[in-house]
């Protein structure tokens, strides 16, 4: 692997390690957002409200003081200072809705890395389902030839009572 695509490679597993389900979506919070861009947190949050008809509500949210707390028990926030207001989560739209309100290029290649940090997480996703579909057909087909191999077993460790003399050849007859 070349340099350019292991760096690639790393920021992907950074802004992967910085998802997080929430709500049912799979979110980036905003101070790990104004992180990547290189912006205060507190910009980040002005450009968002002063466009907020560009954010409804599947694109980004506020988070709730019982959502922070669990992702604060996870030791997920670390980087979460004693800020008054309660982070933005945003969805994979949401970010791609902000290269539209943070119009530098720095923030137009953090989007982009950020979206294939998004397909790559779907794209394992989805190979990780077919795989385990994959699994559970094996699992449904071997019991079903162990059942057999058992009931196989089972008669030839325990013939039934037959009372009818065996077939075949006797000598002497």
């Amino acid at each position: 692997m070349d340099n350019k695509h292991s760096k690639d490679f790393m920021e992907l597993d950074i802004i992967q390690n910085k998802v997080f389900n929430l709500r049912g979506f799979k979110v980036i919070l905003d101070f790990d957002l104004a992180e990547m861009y290189g912006v205060e947190t507190k910009a980040l949050k002005q450009a968002v409200r002063r466009n907020a008809d560009r954010f409804p509500a599947d694109f980004m949210f506020e988070m709730t003081q019982a959502e922070l707390a669990i992702l604060r028990s996870q030791n997920v926030t670390s980087s979460w200072g004693g800020n008054r207001y309660l982070p933005f989560a945003f969805t994979e739209q949401g970010v791609a809705m902000l290269s539209s309100v943070l119009k530098s290029k720095k923030a137009l290649q953090v989007n982009i890395t950020i979206m294939r940090a998004f397909v790559t997480m779907r794209q394992f996703y989805l190979d990780s389902k077919e795989l385990k579909v994959r699994i559970d057909a094996l699992e449904n087909e071997m019991e079903i030839k162990f059942k057999d191999i058992h009931e196989a077993l089972t008669y030839l460790l325990n013939p039934p009572n037959q009372d009818r003399s065996p077939i075949g050849f006797r000598p002497g007859e």
